[in-house]
This record gives structure tokens, sequence and C-alpha cells, in this order.
């Protein structure tokens, strides 16, 4: 394509490398700027939700099959109260959610996602070990400079680089994100350990006697391990790591008075990783010119829905609906400003429900998240179609 346009993205991550995808779909020519050195299996698991899933079918079958080969697909999506074990939602997965939304749920380990996406990249498209420093604007292109000395010119920049987003930064300033006084512990166990559990093939999600206290199982690695995650309230965070070394006693005796089936889960747990948890308010705005956020960047979310990695999967492919049939810089500013208005109403709702932590802990209708079709959903009228 003579008119392709350059466009550099900053973050190799789940949302940066499925923007990368489309984008290079389109025939444009895509740079991926990852501070890393190279991708290694670090992180747990993700949740990928039929809307996501949906998302990354569309990338191609090599993405779609890779997930399902690596991934579980959780039969249901089960809510119980964490003293009787009373069930109080449950949600048909599994075979159910394809036939309801086009795509099953799929629980996935993040690097088994990242494997997926970067077989459908090209590796040399991606640049490792490149910490942006700063971003400059100047008639219509935009100058990238890194730590190691270097720069780099591109028509479109798209930042997809997390919720300590640099280029977020640079466009709107810094502003520290927000402790929200929850802490989580994470952990990995063999299935073969919990077998008794009722039910230990679903996404079950133990609610707790406050809205920050619950524990959350589901499969991992086609059902051959369970991975387990308790939120718990804290006044404050001192360690220097948003992530360290968890203690096992510590967290079974948090939840020491859970139903007994939860506290089994938890007396598996050899090892356990204890995070922070952090949030910002929704942005006004995504972008500036030529350059525009996508993910955690713009709308970093509590898991309490599990709709982190799986909005940063829907804005990737609406951002590339919305400037992928493009071939003139001039119009790049008017087709973010579509994008983002196509995406944030539905993220800042996102955004707020998991910060309430509610979503489905009674019945209720999954639909308008789980059946949204990001390759499909109505633009904006300044968006360009694919």
């Amino acid at each position: 394509m003579s008119n392709r346009l350059d466009i550099g993205i900053v973050g190799a991550g789940v949302g940066g490398l499925a923007a990368a995808i489309t984008l290079a779909r389109h025939g444009h020519a895509v740079t991926v700027y990852e501070q890393a050195g190279r991708f290694a299996r670090v992180g747990a698991d993700i949740n990928l939700t039929p809307n996501a899933v949906h998302a990354l079918d569309g990338l191609g079958a090599s993405v779609g099959q890779a997930i399902r080969r690596a991934g579980a697909r959780p039969t249901f999506r089960i809510s119980r109260d964490w003293d009787t074990g009373r069930e109080t939602s449950r949600l048909g997965m599994s075979d159910v959610a394809e036939a309801r939304y086009g795509a099953p749920q799929i629980t996935i380990h993040r690097a088994d996602l990242l494997a997926a996406l970067t077989e459908a990249f090209p590796a040399q498209r991606v640049r490792f070990g490149a910490r942006m420093r700063s971003l400059v604007q100047r008639g219509g292109v935009v100058e990238l400079g890194f730590e190691d000395g270097s720069s780099a010119q591109h028509q479109v920049v798209v930042g997809a680089d997390g919720i300590h987003s640099r280029v977020r930064a640079a466009l709107f300033g810094e502003e520290k994100p927000r402790f929200t006084g929850v802490v989580s512990f994470r952990a990995v166990v063999p299935t073969e350990r919990v077998r008794d559990v009722p039910e230990i093939e679903a996404f079950t999600k133990w609610w707790g006697p406050n809205p920050q206290s619950q524990i959350v199982t589901f499969p991992l690695n086609q059902g051959r391990d369970t991975f387990v995650f308790a939120t718990t309230g804290q006044d404050s965070w001192h360690e220097e790591s948003w992530t360290s070394e968890g203690d096992v006693n510590e967290l079974r005796e948090v939840y020491r008075d859970f139903h007994p089936d939860a506290r089994k889960l938890l007396d598996a747990c050899e090892t356990v990783l204890k995070s922070a948890l952090y949030e910002r308010d929704p942005l006004p705005r995504w972008s500036v010119g030529c350059v525009t956020l996508l993910g955690d960047a713009c709308h970093p979310m509590l898991p309490f829905m599990a709709q982190g990695a799986c909005q940063a999967v829907e804005d990737a492919v609406v951002l590339g609906r919305a400037i992928g049939g493009l071939v003139a810089a001039a119009e790049v500013p008017a087709a973010l400003r579509a994008y983002e208005d196509t995406r944030r109403e539905r993220t800042a709702q996102i955004q707020l429900g998991s910060r309430g932590n509610q979503w489905m802990k009674g019945p209720g209708n999954a639909d308008w998240l789980y059946g949204y079709d990001a390759w499909h959903a109505p633009l904006e009228p300044a968006a360009a179609t694919a």
C-alpha cells in the first residue's frame, strides 16, 4: 500500500499486540516498542470472557485456535455466599456461551495469550528494551525518544503501556494511580489436589461479607490447574513492588470463616503472591492530535468484572476499524476522536461497575457485557469503517 500510515505502538501487552495485528492487516507499517528485554512467562491468569474471545477470533484463525488449545473453558459462572455456600447466580458458559454470544469463555495464562498474538505479528517489528522517555508532536509527525538515546518518528502513536503509561503522562501530565485499600492473593494449584471441591471446572466466585472480600477460582491450562484469586481490605501498602511473595498462612487466616469448600482450595495452596490493587478515574479524553491510548493506559479497572484485558482487546479492534482504512495522515485526529467516542462510555461503565463489585452477585443479564461485538458495534460518524 503506497499510502499506508506509519504507526508506532508503545507497549507489547495484550492490547498493544492486538492493535498491531489489526492495523498491520490493513496494510499499515506498524512497529511495537516494548520496555522489557524479551517476552517472558510472567503474570498469571487472564479470564477472557466471550466478548474478548469473539474479538480475538477476528484477528485470524491462528489466534482463536491457539487460545483454545492452551486455555480452559469453564462450564458455568457461579456465585456463592461466602459462609453458607448458597448459590446466588449461575450462567451457562462453554457451549452455552458460544451459542449465545458466538464465543466461549476461555481462561488462560497470560503468557499463552501473548504467544498466540506474537505468532500473528512479525517478531522483527517488535523492538525490545525500548523504554519511552519523551513524546513530541510537530506538524503531523510524532517523535518518540527512548532512554537509550535513540528516537523514532511515526504518523500515529498508540499508548498501550499500561497503568503507568508514559504516553498518557506525555499527553495529560503525571498522575499517580490510587491504592484502593484492597489487596489480592494469587495462587495456582494442580486440579487433582482439589477434585473433591464441587464443580471445580466452573468459574466460581465466593462473595465475602463485604465488597472487598471474595475468593474466585477457575480452571487453567486445559483444566490441569486451578487458579485461586482472593481479595481483602487492607489499610495501606508499603512494599516497593505492587506484587510480592505472600504467606499462605496469612491467606488461610484471612478467610478462615469461609465455607469449607472454599477453604479446601486455600489449604491446597503451597505458595502465593500478594498484590496491591490500584485504579484511576475514567479519563474525559484519550487522544491528542495523532496520539491515542488504549487499555490500562486510559481505563485501568479493578478485576472484579474480569474486563481489564478484555476491554483492551475491544479497544484494539475498534481502533483498527476507525483508522484501518485511512491513507491520509490529515484524517487521523478525527478518526482517533471517533475511536475514543465510540469506546469511552462503555469502558467507563465497566470501570465504575468493577469498583462497585456487585456484578452478577445475584441473577442478572450479562448480554450487554458478554454480547458486545467489537467488530460490528456502531462507530461514531467520523470513524472510517473497515
